[in-house]
């Protein structure tokens, strides 16, 4: 077992004055990492990680309650891409049924702590939602460009 260690650092002068900062977290127990660059064709929505109840609850799953931070980073130098977070509100594994899309820019990161009970999507009202769901995939669509993409997930034992 080990402990990934996070750092988020901004560094930013204006007018002479610092404004950026520096804020850093652990998360113990991590025992499985993947990391890999994906390349993302142009044209062509792109899933880089499945989540699902077990690991093998569909072919490639990571093991939803173990999976504790998420890191995709946009390696292209100038193209954006759009990164949906498919959600499955039910507890079957079966599917995505609501989806949240967000521009990520190039040589940008969006990061997430555990896909399990993270997320909620609500088309009804502007409020905040408690009940949250959990993350089925994560789609890439880079529209017409090709984009390479690296992801990174840190799992930890779940006791």
């Amino acid at each position: 077992m080990a402990t990934l260690s996070v750092t988020h650092t901004e560094s930013l002068t204006l007018n002479g004055s610092q404004q950026g900062g520096t804020n850093t977290f652990t998360i113990d127990s991590i025992t499985q990492v993947m990391k890999r660059i994906v390349t993302c064709p142009g044209g062509s929505d792109t899933t880089i990680a499945t989540f699902g109840s077990t690991t093998h609850a569909g072919d490639g799953d990571m093991d939803i309650q173990s999976a504790k931070y998420i890191r995709v980073t946009n390696l292209d130098s100038s193209n954006s891409v759009n990164l949906s977070v498919q959600l499955d509100s039910g507890e079957d594994d079966s599917a995505a049924d609501a989806s949240a899309t967000s521009l990520l820019a190039a040589g940008q990161s969006f990061i997430l702590g555990t896909p399990h009970e993270s997320f909620h999507v609500d088309d009804d009202a502007a409020a905040i939602v408690t009940a949250l769901t959990d993350v089925e995939s994560i789609l890439i669509d880079p529209g017409s460009n090709a984009v390479d993409l690296e992801i990174f997930v840190a799992s930890a034992t779940t006791a």
